[in-house]
Parts: C-alpha cells; structure tokens; sequence
C-alpha cells in the first residue's frame, strides 16, 4: 500500500526514488523495495516500463478501486458483509469528528445516495 501511495503521489518513477521516498515512512533496504515491487507487478498492481536508468515504475490500481477493495475486505471479514456495522463501530469508538458526521449525514440525504457508480444499492446483508 505504501508504495500505491508514492506512485499515486509522485506518479511513474524509478527504484531508487521510490525507495527514497519510502525511508520516510520506514527504513528499508533497496532489495525490499525492489521485491515489493516486483511482487506488485506480478499481481498487476503497478507496471514497469524501460527507462533510462532501470525501470520506471507507475501504479495500475487506482486509489478508488484500491479503496473499494480493501474496505470491501473489511466489511466482509471482519464486519460480516455489514456496512451498518463498520459504520456504528466508527461511530461508537468515536472515530469519526463532527465534520465528518454531517458530511455522512449529508451523502445519506442525497438523492443517490446507495448507488456507486450507477451501480444499483446492494440489497441485505447490511443488518
């Protein structure tokens, strides 16, 4: 995930940026970075193309679908397919600020609200 995160941010880029970039989050050696990397290329999570120097490497996930993917993990593993049950956790361990509850309140008030991308709201499981 760090490493989606330094390709959505600073876009296409070698190994030794990319490495870099993450001694800022957390030391690594170049060849973890560089196993990282090719580990998320065979997962088709980034791609690589020749450069002048190496590879330059560029995220092929996009931080929504990313998103969908892991926060739809979650609801399913840990919250039991339950969008209302991550929701009241948020809220009952007091993870959300005022701000961000009205702007929940308000995405729930609009007239599509349920619908992601035309998608059709998903019927049960959300008791």
């Amino acid at each position: 995930m760090e490493v989606l995160k330094i390709l959505w941010k600073i876009g296409p880029a070698g190994l030794g940026q990319i490495h870099a970039a993450m001694q800022d989050l957390r030391p690594l050696a170049m060849t973890t970075v560089a196993t990282m990397l090719k580990t998320m290329h065979t997962k088709r999570l980034v791609a690589r193309e020749d450069g002048p120097r190496g590879y330059a490497w560029s995220a092929v996930a996009t931080r929504r679908a990313t998103a969908s993917g892991l926060v739809g993990k979650l609801v399913s593993h840990v919250f039991d397919g339950s969008a209302r049950r991550l929701v009241a956790h948020l809220i009952e361990e007091g993870a959300l600020d005022d701000r961000e509850r009205a702007e929940i309140l308000d995405l729930l008030q609009r007239p599509e609200a349920g619908t992601a991308a035309g998608k059709p709201k998903a019927k049960g499981g959300n008791g």
